[in-house]
């Protein structure tokens, strides 16, 4: 391979090097049928973590530009795809802000590995999915012509008295349904709150490791990224830098670590938010699976100066292809960010929105809720029993008590990304925490999700799992 790989620009580490073999494919600096390195070979060029380098020629074979040969390598395709070409080379191209040609959209995988470990992945298999068939009918069939017009941009009237009555009873958040804006996912709720909060230049605060897409979604609007690291007691306020805009942090539990924020530290970020001038986007991601200790009061609960905007979703608690999650602002926002849901999308698909308050009001949410956790409850006690009697000397698990993953870090120096591809191989999902690391190389670890592998998958995988270790 004769052009050279370079790590400059914005946007993660493994979407720069994606980009630049994509263009080299493209305008012929990597020639049909030329052979690429091995991604252990590349990633020790330049730095990274093998995974790195895998996720970005993982995306260009799914897009047909690379194909891998058996005990071979990895070579260009014979015939790539020349559909994009023209956007980057042909005449009179409207190129994108750079921003953009760096933040790559992952493929779609849709054929999960026979014992998936994955993370973020709830089982879809257990949702009801009959009672939400008669809710969304119920919608369709009881709508009136006027609903069937723009509405509110902040969502459907009774799934937002719906979600503020499940806050103040499950996690302390008591606001009126009025403050409560229904977004499509914590996505749309975090891209509302840069439109109105940031400006381009502004530095916001994420935790390392941490949640790639806000990370992304923040960079796209132009802001400076900063890195701050996390301990056993959550994001370490100290390393926040004075003039931070915005802070990023998962309190409930730390993602993808899983400990929770200690109430010491929960109030000194508050007292650094208050003596700033910055906001604190606290995403309660998962915070419905909680499987010991009472949970600590939401940062929101803590707030008095107004510095906190709280983030959730249902795409863990129902399904992800319903796109719905929440944003309650302080008072003073609520105003600019109904108007920033307004230009974004005049009004939400309301359909979805009222299925979803009918769900709650007859107690279908929480009663799925709570099977769904039993269930959850019982796979994490397993994978930690196995862990415990077989990877005792060569996994530390990182405690936590929440969420549908655990993180673990390997005794010894072992190649956890070298591991996750010989576990894929042999059917296992499990993830690299390299993935979530934004700011350069840390600390080796797994992460291993219970959301979608059955009880009965368990032990299997993970005796698998120590079989490529």
């Amino acid at each position: 391979m004769e052009f050279h790989v370079s790590l400059a620009g914005h946007g993660d580490l493994s979407a720069r090097i994606y980009r630049q073999l994509h263009e080299a494919v493209i305008d012929g600096r990597l020639r049909s049928g030329e052979k690429l390195p091995p991604t252990r070979e590349l990633a020790g060029r330049l730095a990274v973590s093998r995974n790195t380098v895998a996720l970005a020629y993982e995306r260009l074979t799914a897009e047909g530009f690379l194909v891998g040969r058996v005990g071979a390598g990895t070579f260009v395709c014979a015939n790539p795809p020349t559909s994009g070409a023209a956007l980057v080379t042909g005449p009179g191209a409207v190129p994108p802000r750079p921003v953009w040609r760096d933040l790559a959209t992952p493929p779609v995988l849709h054929t999960a590995p026979p014992f998936d470990f994955g993370v973020g992945v709830p089982d879809t298999g257990r949702f009801p999915m009959a009672a939400w068939r008669r809710q969304v009918a119920r919608q369709l069939r009881d709508v009136a012509a006027a609903d069937a017009l723009y509405g509110d941009p902040a969502g459907h009237a009774g799934l937002r008295a719906e979600i503020a009555r499940h806050l103040g009873l499950s996690r302390s958040v008591r606001v009126p349904a009025e403050q409560v804006l229904v977004t499509s996912g914590t996505q749309q709720a975090l891209d509302l709150v840069a439109r109105v909060l940031l400006a381009p230049g502004d530095r916001v605060a994420v935790e390392e490791p941490g949640y790639p897409p806000a990370r992304e979604l923040f960079a796209s609007h132009g802001a400076r990224l900063t890195g701050v690291p996390v301990d056993a007691e959550g994001l370490v306020v100290a390393a926040l830098p004075d003039d931070t805009r915005l802070v990023y942090a998962t309190p409930s539990h730390q993602f993808p670590l899983g400990p929770p924020m200690s109430l010491r530290r929960r109030t000194e970020l508050l007292d650094w938010a208050r003596r700033t001038g910055a906001v604190v986007i606290e995403d309660d991601y998962d915070s419905e699976f909680r499987f010991a200790d009472r949970p600590l009061e939401p940062l929101h609960s803590l707030d008095r100066g107004d510095r906190v905007l709280y983030v959730g979703s249902f795409s863990k608690t129902m399904l992800p292809m319903l796109r719905l999650g929440f944003l309650v602002p302080p008072s003073s926002l609520l105003g600019a960010l109904r108007s920033a849901k307004r230009l974004a999308d005049l009004r939400s698909e309301v359909t979805t929105q009222g299925a979803m308050a009918g769900f709650m009001a007859e107690g279908l949410f929480v009663r799925h809720l709570r099977r769904s956790t039993r269930e959850y409850a019982a796979r994490r006690a397993l994978i930690l029993a196995i862990l415990r009697r077989d990877f005792a000397d060569r996994l530390e698990v990182v405690p936590s008590t929440a969420g549908l993953h655990l993180a673990a870090w390997p005794s010894g120096e072992v190649d956890v990304a070298a591991m996750v591809e010989r576990a894929a191989a042999a059917g296992v999902g499990v993830a690299d925490l390299a993935e979530y690391h934004g700011f350069g190389a840390g600390r080796p670890g797994l992460a291993l999700g219970y959301g979608r592998i059955e009880q009965d998958r368990i032990e299997e995988g993970l005796r698998l799992l120590g079989e490529v270790w």
